[in-house]
């Protein structure tokens, strides 16, 4: 062997090295999931398994028992992948329980037992923000409740129990006053025993015209907490996140607005979960709300940022550069949450809403924003003395006054402490409620029939 044809030792060891180079990326089997995550809500449940590579599935509906069947291309059975059994809750809608198994050599499936019929998507996210590639399974039921007879239910139950309450303080009342001259009750009469039994599901009924009459003349106040599930919002530097505090205070001022006598709160999202964009002003709508306030605890470039800010729309471009980058960032939501694209079917609807969004609407809409700022003044510092306006794609409902309210701002340090404070969220809770009594108070809704 000539020189020219006989590799060096060093070439020899160069080739090697090549080779082991070009060899090991063979040695990996398909993708590798890095989470599994579930999210129960009444309006879906969502299953999400985030992974280091785009993964592919293909899923089937069976029936009695309802079951949904998801086979898994090129992955492999792994401890993150059994995780999904024991992240399924007990009063979860829609899902009883998951099984994951190793269907073939190069396929998982994951067989997921039904409480209900669904009408499933499935669809995948490429990575953004913190997360990788996302496959996702929302499981939607077939016949979505109504949003405005649930919120007419709710008055009535809460109006049953107020009279019950009533009742039973007028009952030990009147048992009082029959003791006898001992001091002593007298002897209760003794029931029979009752052998308990599992009541027969009834039929729903549609609300009583009493009722209807009585819900026409509610003030019905849409709050809408920010981000969820999938999307954390903006996180303090001590942890706490977005998604979580304005909830909170979204859950207290729910109650508080419960509690008067002429108003009604509804949540976009009553949980930890992800509520597109659209769909928020679109529940908004189905309820009929009178007004509309999207609760946030934003971030700021600049941790030196704070103070509470209101927000309305703007159909002539943003009041301040900051609005401007706000409203850019907020409307990124969808993208970070999760949205299936490819089921969002109406886009040219939001676009005909945005279009319609009047002076009218805009003008109402800062009317509520000052009161509530007017409030918020009194119990925190204001980032800007009055309300600002920018494109929210989350205040473009044309025929309901709408409002952004940042209650702080989370990363700031000081007011991540407020936030986390339990005493600061009464405050601001007191405030908003304030503030949407004395817009309402000034400016009461017209009165209109309610479409049941």
């Amino acid at each position: 062997m000539t020189k020219s044809t006989c590799p060096t030792r060093r070439q020899a060891l160069r080739m090697g090295t090549t080779v082991l180079l070009l060899q090991a990326p063979q040695l990996a089997f398909g993708a590798e999931i890095v989470a599994v995550r579930v999210w129960p809500a009444q309006d879906y449940t969502r299953i999400t398994l985030e992974s280091d590579t785009a993964l592919a599935a293909r899923h089937t509906l069976l029936g009695t028992p309802e079951r949904l069947v998801i086979d898994i291309d090129d992955l492999e059975l792994s401890a993150q992948l059994k995780e999904l059994h024991g992240k399924v809750q007990a009063d979860d809608p829609y899902i009883a329980a998951v099984r994951v198994g190793q269907n073939q050599s190069r396929a998982v499936r994951l067989v997921i037992d039904l409480k209900q019929p669904i009408a499933p998507q499935v669809f995948t996210l490429k990575p953004v923000a913190t997360y990788m590639h996302r496959l996702v399974f929302d499981l939607y039921p077939t016949q979505a409740r109504d949003p405005l007879l649930a919120l007419i239910r709710d008055k009535e139950r809460a109006e049953r129990e107020a009279a019950s309450t009533v009742r039973d303080a007028l009952g030990e009342f009147i048992g009082k006053v029959e003791r006898d001259g001992t001091g002593k009750p007298t002897a209760p009469t003794v029931p029979p025993p009752v052998v308990a039994q599992t009541p027969a599901p009834q039929p729903a009924t549609p609300p009583s015209p009493e009722i209807v009459k009585r819900v026409e003349r509610l003030v019905i106040v849409a709050l809408d907490p920010g981000h969820g599930g999938e999307d954390p919002g903006a996180i303090g530097r001590k942890g706490l996140r977005e998604k979580d505090v304005v909830l909170q205070v979204a859950l207290a001022l729910r109650d508080k607005l419960n509690a008067q006598p002429n108003m009604r709160a509804f949540l976009t999202r009553d949980g930890d979960y992800f509520v597109p964009l659209a769909e928020r002003v679109r529940k908004a709508r189905r309820v009929q709300a009178d007004l509309f306030i999207s609760i946030h605890a934003d971030a700021f470039t600049n941790p030196g940022a704070r103070g509470a800010s209101v927000f309305a729309l703007s159909d002539r471009g943003a009041t301040s550069t900051a609005a401007r980058w706000l409203a850019d960032k907020e409307n990124t939501a969808d993208a970070v949450g999760g949205l299936n694209v490819r089921a969002v079917n109406d886009k040219h609807v939001m676009r005909a809403l945005l279009d319609m969004s009047t002076t009218a609407q805009v003008k109402d809409s800062l009317r509520a924003g000052r009161e509530v700022l007017s409030q918020l003044d009194r119990i925190a510092h204001l980032h800007k003395p009055r309300v600002e306006q920018a494109g929210f794609a989350v205040l473009q409902a044309p025929d309901i006054p709408s409002i952004l309210v940042e209650t702080a701002f989370i990363s700031n340090p000081e007011e991540e402490a407020k936030l986390a404070s339990a005493d600061y969220r009464r405050q601001l809770v007191d405030a908003l409620l304030a503030g949407i009594k004395r817009w309402v108070a000034k400016h009461p809704p017209l009165a209109r029939n309610r479409q049941l």
